[in-house]
């Protein structure tokens, strides 16, 4: 395999990496607070979407962002308010949502379909990606480098910040943080919305860093994996960023055997495709086994705040 297709491979991964790892990040935050949201591959199909549909009226990739952000972060207040308002299961709400998205999704984009978007340009000037190398490090569009970004910013703001400790209060103990005056309901709705938020940008990556077009179902499932992530990261951000790495660079192999890449295509693609899903069950299987659950999962996740009388 020569250089020149290992960093194609490259360049490759880390297009394909960034919508999982955005969309993670979020999910990171609202499982933080204490909050199981499934409903994240919904909201990715609304925000790309939406996104299409403003880049195809504006011609502005950078306003098409931003309106995935804000209708993803619209569509989780659909599951912020019947989970943490009226109570109802989480889990179910959370699937009921992804349903919703996908069938909002396909109708919203029947006049969108086959539609050429503009990319996202890079955020670097030509002449600084004009080595393979170079292109690496200085080739790549906004939404890339903020993915990046993310991490170390839900990071620091998680270990090192008030209102951080206050999120993991509330979905370690909501009961003490409600007891000494936090509202328990406030900070997980602001966590759900920065959810939102971050599967619609995540869902506006795919047609303005990856495909240029609306297709149905363009996700592909990648919500799912987001939501795996977090479980396979033990709820670490900086685990995380390897895990959706590794998952993207399986993602990536299977692309490039279908390709045709003679050292990949030994294996058929089929099972490039699955080995994503396969890693995902093997992994979880493997953390329920271990002592403790071998997880640092917050203690109230997914359970509904019920203030004591």
């Amino acid at each position: 395999m020569s250089i020149d297709i290992l960093i194609a491979i490259a360049i490759t991964l880390i297009g394909a990496t960034t919508p999982i790892l955005i969309a993670a990040l979020g999910e990171l935050v609202v499982e933080k607070a204490g909050v199981l949201n499934l409903g994240v591959e919904g909201m990715m199909l609304v925000g790309a979407v939406t996104a299409v549909a403003v880049a195809l009226w504006t011609g502005n990739p950078y306003l098409a962002a931003i309106a995935g952000m804000i209708a993803g972060m619209l569509s989780s207040m659909i599951f912020a308010v019947l989970t943490l308002s009226l109570s109802a299961n989480q889990t179910a709400t959370g699937l009921a949502l992804t349903i919703f998205g996908t069938g909002f999704s396909a109708l919203a984009g029947q006049g969108l379909t086959g539609k050429a978007v503009g990319k996202m340009p890079p955020l670097f000037p030509a002449e600084l990606a004009t080595h393979p190398i170079l292109r690496l490090v200085f080739g790549h569009s906004l939404l890339v480098y903020v993915s990046i970004a993310l991490v170390f910013g839900v990071w620091w703001f998680l270990q090192r910040t008030r209102p951080g400790l206050v999120l993991r209060a509330v979905g370690e103990n909501d009961l003490s943080a409600h007891s000494i005056g936090y509202s328990v309901i406030g900070v997980r709705y602001a966590a759900v919305a920065f959810g939102g938020a971050m599967a619609g940008l995540a869902g506006a990556a795919f047609p303005l860093l990856l495909t240029a077009q609306w297709a149905q179902g363009m996700t592909a499932g990648r919500g799912w994996i987001a939501v795996a992530l977090v479980v396979f990261a033990a709820w670490r951000p900086f685990r995380l960023l390897a895990g959706a790495y590794l998952f993207g660079l399986i993602m990536t192999l299977e692309l490039y055997s279908k390709a045709g890449t003679s050292v990949l295509a030994a294996i058929p693609s089929e099972l490039w495709a699955a080995l994503p899903y396969l890693a995902t069950i093997l992994v979880l299987v493997l953390i329920s086994i271990r002592p403790g659950n071998g997880t640092s999962a917050p203690a109230c996740l997914g359970k509904p705040f019920v203030p004591a009388n």
